[in-house]
């Protein structure tokens, strides 16, 4: 006598729902979908671009419809999307030069050299610089 195991029958509605999980998955990215993964990491193209390993224009082609990211890049996406803003890596932005880094700007000592050999150079940078406050006068901000 042959036993027979009886199985129970899936579901085809849990059936339906693992391949549409499975094709939105594998579908390609549209040019609006990078627009709004950028908007929500709140990055540029180039910074989006680093994050991925690429060039800026890569991610641009993305944007204008022109190419498509594989489905690497898509999980790679994904992955960044997960993680949130925090997972672009930003350039920091530099600190303004020291007045001794700018004292040894050679660019610098030329253009004193210049302005102290030629009188109407000199005249024309008084008259631009009237607009700009002098750094050395105290201001209402700073005492």
């Amino acid at each position: 006598m042959t036993s027979h195991r009886h199985e129970p029958e899936r579901s085809c509605a849990v059936r339906v729902d693992f391949l549409v999980e499975v094709a939105l998955r594998s579908r390609p990215m549209a040019p609006e979908d990078i627009k709004a993964l950028r908007e929500e990491l709140s990055c540029t193209a180039r910074e989006l671009a680093a994050a991925l390993g690429l060039e800026q224009e890569e991610v641009l082609s993305w944007e204008r419809g022109d190419l498509f990211p594989t489905k690497r890049l898509v999980g790679k996406m994904e992955e960044l999307r997960k993680r949130g803003p925090g997972a672009i890596p930003r350039k920091k932005k530099s600190a303004p030069a020291s007045p001794h880094a700018l004292l040894a700007d050679p660019t610098l000592w030329q253009l004193l050299r210049k302005l102290i050999a030629h009188p109407e150079l000199r005249a024309a940078v008084v008259k631009l610089a009237e607009p700009y406050s002098d750094p050395a006068e105290p201001t209402k901000d700073n005492g």
